[in-house]
């Protein structure tokens, strides 16, 4: 696993932060406009540190579980763009009228980001157990 320089780690970490710094503002509605734009900028940048954590093996297992991870960080960022939609209602010009909306759209963010947080917290410990096994192994 190629591992991040010193400013990606750093940059990995404060996504991170600023993810579970937004949802939790935006959950305790305390400042909701900003807490929003904090979670999907956290959600970018997190997202974007782990993309460039790549794979380098030709383990299937492994490859498999960073597709899973990189479709767990695409969840963070669609629910933080939802998670915007819910202060400014971007969206509600899309779907034809307002039920169809509230059914579809509106506060879905907690659905995708429960998922994506599930999803992370599956392949990361099954990637670190897998890079152990395969390194006994050799």
């Amino acid at each position: 696993m190629k591992q991040l320089n010193k400013l990606q780690t750093v940059l990995y970490i404060l996504g991170g932060c600023l993810m579970v710094a937004g949802a939790g503002c935006f959950a305790a509605m305390f400042f909701r406009p900003f807490a929003c734009w904090l979670f999907l900028l956290g959600a970018v940048l997190f997202t974007a540190m782990q993309a460039q954590q790549r794979y380098l093996g030709t383990d299937i297992t492994i490859r498999r579980l960073k597709r899973l991870q990189t479709f767990s960080g695409l969840l963070f960022v669609v629910s933080g763009m939802l998670m915007t939609d819910n202060v400014s209602g971007w969206a509600r010009a899309l779907v034809a009228n307002q039920e169809t909306y509230i059914q579809l759209i509106y506060n879905k963010w907690v659905l995708l980001l429960l998922i994506a947080a599930l999803l992370q917290l599956y392949t990361t410990h099954r990637i670190d157990h897998e890079l152990k096994k395969n390194s006994k192994n050799t």
